[in-house]
This record gives structure tokens, sequence and C-alpha cells, in this order.
């Protein structure tokens, strides 16, 4: 935490993860920056908004993700996989209604 003032980190069920200080995690912001179709400084301020934070913030996650990126890498795998689990759970359940 001292090397990147402004991060935390949070315990949860799915482990210690690293977060914006009041903000979100930093997979959450990294993984939002890798998918918006803006590219370069219109991808931080596209983050900056949508995110409300200030791109000073959204810097500090992309430094964050610069020094960890395996780290992050997989906590975006890991929320990737969560959601396919969840899609193909809730078609399931519809399939049983129809």
């Amino acid at each position: 935490m001292s090397e990147f003032p402004g991060i935390v980190f949070k315990d949860g069920p799915s482990g210690r993860r690293a977060a914006l200080t009041y903000g979100p995690d930093v997979w959450e912001v990294v993984r939002f920056l890798k998918e918006v179709d803006e590219r370069g400084e219109g991808a931080v301020e596209a983050a900056s908004e949508v995110l409300a934070l200030p791109m000073a913030r959204i810097r500090l996650a992309m430094q964050y993700y610069a020094e960890f990126p395996d780290e992050i890498d997989a906590r975006i795998a890991d929320a990737d996989d969560a959601t396919v689990r969840a899609e193909a759970d809730f078609d399931a359940q519809q399939r049983l209604l129809a």
C-alpha cells in the first residue's frame, strides 16, 4: 500500500483483492478499460465518467495493473467465469419454466 497510495486491499469470499480507496476493485477498472470502445485518453475519460472517478484514480488503477498484470487478469478471468456460470444457470431455470 505504501508503493501505491490510494490502493487498499479488501478481503471477501474471493480472497484479498486490490481496490481503489472508497472505490471499485482495480480489476473492475481494468476490465472497463479493456472493454470500452474508446482507446488512449478517450478510454481514461470514459472510465472516469462512467465510474464517477477522477482521472487520477483511473490512472492509479492502471499503474497498479502495470505492476501486477497477472493478479488483475486472474481476477478478470474469475469474474468472467462467474458470469458465464450465472448465465447458464439462468438459462436452465428459464427452460424449466417454459
